[in-house]
């Protein structure tokens, strides 16, 4: 009987640790796919941004200090539906 106990407990353990390979992959796997959907965002804002601002042939502390310059001016004349879907995906954030 004992033996039986035994084996039992065993392959808990071994279906404990399967359960916790299968969450990590799962895990890994939506960190990849966020990153990778990050990724294609930032190259198609980048595309843009040369596109639009010529911005191709300047350098990142160039860029920034184009951006910069418009910053200001940009958020402030913001057209309405950009300004609520830019709120509608910004993170929520809970302080208890």
């Amino acid at each position: 009987m004992p033996n039986q106990y035994e084996k039992l407990v065993e392959q808990q353990a071994r279906l404990k640790q399967k359960i916790e390979r299968e969450d990590f992959k799962l895990r890994q796997s939506k960190y990849y796919e966020s990153r990778k959907a990050r990724s294609r965002r930032l190259i198609q804002k980048d595309a843009l941004l040369e596109k639009y601002f010529q911005a191709d042939t300047l350098s990142i502390e160039q860029t920034e200090e184009l951006l910069k310059t418009f910053a200001d001016y940009v958020n402030a004349h913001k057209p309405n539906k950009i300004k609520t879907i830019s709120l509608i995906n910004r993170p929520i954030v809970l302080i208890f």
